[in-house]
């Protein structure tokens, strides 16, 4: 005999709708001042987030993403917000990398109308096409003023201020002006850093970079250690550009200097961020970084991807002594070896995982800590933020920074924010996660007794 089914009324359910994920509008990210930093190579964007007083971390970041996409996440994780307690973090944007950016060639023609510039004059004989007096003058697109008469020569916006020849012979020839922007070559984007540090008072500080970003960082290090306490690099390669990712490069730089984000670009950017293991299963963070594409100026993020195809390889080995002779380490070598504590991250699936094992080869071993993230893709920052916070925190710690923060209420704290997320308390569950994943309240510092 079947069973009777009686009818059951469910109450106290309250359906709610699941909202996307983003970076932005979390309330624990407090980004204090931007500024643009000038530099002999271009204008770099600083985001400074938390007190200027205390030590300084410099972040950079990868090609496709600015200081938002790469960093803001991280460092608005709820168990991070101890650790900003004793530090500024410095948000680096290459040029023209930060959102709403304007084309850097277009930048450069509509600049200051007033702004000196220095051109050399060259008049030319109509008759035979030689040129006749050269004439050095300090302009701006408003006039040219001569500097041996004083006498002042109009010039109009549609002044044709390259160095080819014009179709008239006897128009006066413009040289020394070029309307296009010369991207920093990664070199140059180390030294760039520099004015940084100028700006802000900045004396030394902790590196935390990414990719491209974690490749500028190391060559500034290389070349100013006094300056570098420690480095934490994600995805580093320390090796020049293989055939395999000139070739794709090459066809993304193209495609993107027609102005537009083509879906094969949008492809191969999230297999570099990610790997595809995390582009086939994590759905919803790789939705959040495709939408995120289409505030990225195209033209300038070419710029950007040639400048990192072009590289040169960082020229860092183990400073180890030759065989056969009695020295101490870093004589007698001629290695450039990193004078700072390194710690290399990676996720297990990530498409950089051998250039990172190429990278830990390369260093010092003593001063060396690396961790291959388990579960993990090419972004560990977003995909498992808990480990690598937990390793920045142990690797500060035995640096000498943040010596009485307990592991154990950091632990309890992340418990409870898990028990509360699966009872639908403090903010009605999985559909306000913002950022990374579920914020974890703030923990209490444990303080040194006396």
């Amino acid at each position: 005999m079947a069973e009777k089914l009686t009818d059951i009324e469910l109450t106290g359910i309250i359906l709610e709708e699941t909202k996307p994920r983003t970076l932005g509008g979390d309330p624990s990210s407090v980004l204090l001042q931007e500024d643009d930093i000038e530099t002999g190579r271009g204008t770099l964007r600083v985001a400074v987030q938390g007190d200027r007083s205390k030590a300084a971390i410099i972040t950079y970041h990868d090609i496709g993403l600015n200081h938002v996409t790469n960093f803001q996440g991280f460092f608005s994780y709820g168990d991070m917000q101890p650790i900003l307690r004793h530090f500024c973090v410095y948000h680096i944007n290459a040029p023209g990398q930060h959102d709403g950016a304007l084309p850097l060639m277009q930048r450069q023609e509509i600049g200051d109308p007033k702004a000196p510039v220095n051109f050399t004059i060259v008049e030319v004989d109509a008759s035979n096409g030689c040129a006749t007096t050269t004439l050095a003058a300090t302009a701006s697109l408003d006039n040219i003023s001569n500097q041996e008469t004083g006498d002042t020569v109009g010039l109009t916006p549609q002044l044709n201020m390259n160095t080819e020849p014009h179709d008239d012979p006897a128009m006066p020839l413009v040289k020394g002006a070029d309307k296009r922007y010369h991207f920093p070559s990664m070199d140059e984007l180390s030294e760039m850093i520099l004015p940084v540090l100028q700006f802000y008072g900045i004396k030394h500080f902790i590196g935390f970079g990414m990719g491209a970003g974690a490749n500028i960082l190391t060559r500034f290090a290389l070349n100013h250690p006094e300056k570098v306490d420690a480095l934490a690099l994600v995805n580093c390669t320390a090796s020049v550009s293989g055939w395999t990712e000139w070739g794709w490069q090459k066809l993304n730089t193209w495609y993107l200097k027609s102005g537009s984000m083509t879906g094969f670009t949008e492809d191969y950017l999230l297999w570099h961020w990610f790997g595809q293991k995390t582009v086939d299963q994590n759905y919803d963070l790789v939705r959040m970084y495709r939408d995120t594409m289409k505030h990225i100026n195209p033209h300038n993020l070419a710029l950007f991807i040639e400048s990192y195809t072009k590289r040169t390889a960082l020229a860092v080995h183990r400073d180890l002594p030759k065989l056969g002779v009695k020295s101490t380490p870093g004589k007698n070598t001629g290695a450039r070896a990193l004078d700072c504590d390194v710690l290399l991250m990676a996720g297990d699936n990530s498409p950089h995982l051998d250039a990172m094992v190429d990278m830990n080869s390369r260093i010092d071993p003593s001063k060396t800590s690396w961790m291959k993230i388990s579960d993990c893709g090419g972004m560990p920052l977003e995909e498992a933020p808990e480990k690598v916070c937990d390793a920045f925190r142990l690797f500060l710690q035995g640096l000498g920074y943040v010596p009485f923060m307990s592991q154990t209420k950091i632990m309890e704290s992340r418990s409870a924010a898990s028990r509360a997320s699966l009872l639908g308390a403090g903010g009605g569950g999985r559909g306000s996660i913002t950022g990374t994943t579920h914020q974890t309240p703030v923990v209490q510092e444990q303080e040194a007794e006396c």
